[in-house]
């Protein structure tokens, strides 16, 4: 047993730590990037970030609510940490409809909507004082990042303007509003001087980017620059970074992104969110620039840049999709050849358009149709990755583990693309750029050896 002088230290000790904040992020990429501000924030004023529920003096829970699977894991990270900890603070999409949250989790301190980062940190002031002035030097210039050191995702604007029937984003996070391109621009080369090798450039609608501020200008490097989705591509090629664009939509001005790509002043990769091939689910699903030629540009693309890598995703069993439909995007899928692809099941949302409509499809065909579709990208992507063997390729390294790495080459996102094994890289290190032979592939990773 503990003497009264060792108590009394002890009890000293837990009053004068740092404030421990313990942090669950759930969902998207921009999710992550939210949290990311919020600790930053947080650690800025003297809080640790506990690595435990059991350590924490309190958690903060960043949810996702594009989905019903994501809510019902959102509700479920809710559960455990008041499980274990007991005093939990809600963030995120989910958290735009905290009455959905109370009614399951009626013990949770606060409820906050998404991208609220000052009313979090002011919520965790509340329920957790912080213990000491901040002071700016106790987090690094780039901030608190979730992601390794050498890639980082750089959120360029908040909200959307469109109107998809399937989605609540809109309801959630609000009509767009970019950040102004300097802002952006400084941020990004923070990241670089930190040692970012890769850039991730997200947000609901990276192409439409700046419209809300009508394209202000704005300076940085002795340069005048428009907050306009070319001019920061152009920026950003120049910092010697890998930057790949996520949720591009196939908008004309897109067009111009494509010389870059070939040259190489930006990765030739783009995540466009098509859906579907079918121009009935399209238009049902009221998605922008649906009456576009794809087929047409994606062609048209490939023919200025033949490297460029096409990734995108797609929902099966829309309501009122037809055999007829879905054939069509199966059609669509095998003439579009995109290198990488990912596709959901519908899944009604609380709030989403498409509720009302008729002729939801049964699980039991969404399950049939999923599996059809998994199968024919499957064998493109297996096709694909196969014409590169032989090639040289530079990649960059992520992993290294018992003599070989782990790699991604200009090719593949993190976490949701494939990968390039190499298997002599003893000499390799997370972080470093290498050129590599492909000699193996299969349906979604490819081999390679050092050159």
């Amino acid at each position: 047993m503990k003497s009264q002088a060792t108590r009394a230290r002890s009890t000293r000790a837990a009053r004068t730590r740092a404030p421990r904040v313990g942090f669950v992020s759930l969902g998207c990429p921009k999710a992550l990037v939210d949290s990311e501000r919020i600790l930053t924030k947080l650690r800025s004023e003297g809080y640790e970030v506990s690595p435990t529920y059991e350590s924490a003096d309190l958690v903060v829970v960043n949810t996702c609510g594009f989905i019903d699977a994501a809510v019902d894991e959102s509700l479920a990270a809710i559960g455990e940490a008041l499980e274990h900890n007991g005093r939990v603070i809600v963030t995120g999409c989910l958290g735009a409809n905290p009455a959905r949250i109370l009614e399951r989790h009626p013990r949770v301190l606060e409820v906050t909507g998404p991208a609220a980062y000052e009313k979090v940190v002011s919520a965790v002031h509340t329920h957790l004082p912080p213990r000491h002035d901040p002071f700016e030097d106790l987090v690094p210039p780039q901030g608190v990042r979730l992601t390794p050191r050498h890639y980082a995702y750089l959120k360029i604007s908040e909200g959307c303007n469109n109107r998809c029937s399937f989605c609540v984003i809109p309801s959630m996070r609000g009509r767009l509003a970019s950040r102004p391109i300097d802002e952006v621009l400084r941020e990004a080369e923070r990241l670089v001087a930190a040692g970012v090798r890769e850039l991730l450039v997200i947000s609901q609608d990276t192409s439409a980017y700046g419209a809300d501020l009508r394209y202000a200008r704005g300076e940085w490097r002795g340069g005048e620059w428009r907050t306009r989705f070319i001019d920061l591509a152009r920026a950003l090629g120049s910092l010697g970074a890998w930057v790949r664009l996520h949720y591009v939509y196939p908008y004309p001005h897109v067009d111009e992104v494509i010389p870059l790509m070939a040259e190489r002043r930006v990765l030739p990769y783009l995540d466009v969110p098509f859906q579907h091939g079918s121009p009935a689910v399209l238009k049902r699903m009221r998605r922008p620039a649906h009456a576009e030629n794809t087929l047409k540009r994606i062609a048209q693309w490939r023919a200025q840049c033949p490297d460029l890598t096409l990734r995108s995703t797609f929902i099966v069993g829309f309501p009122g999709e037809t055999e007829e439909e879905f054939e069509e995007l199966l059609a669509w899928l095998e003439e579009a050849g995109l290198d990488r692809v990912g596709c959901f099941k519908y899944s009604p949302v609380q709030g989403a358009a498409a509720n009302a409509l008729g002729g939801h499809v049964p699980p039991a065909v969404q399950e049939e149709r999923y599996g059809r579709f998994m199968e024919r990208a499957a064998a493109i992507s297996a096709a694909r990755l196969a014409a590169r063997v032989g090639r040289t390729m530079r990649v960059l390294v992520d992993a290294v583990a018992d003599g070989a790495a782990t790699a991604r080459s200009e090719a593949d996102a993190p976490e949701i693309d494939g990968v390039v094994r190499i298997a002599a890289a003893r000499h390799l290190r997370v972080g470093d750029f290498a050129d590599v032979e492909i000699v193996g592939s299969s349906a979604y990773d490819l081999a390679g050896r050092l050159v």
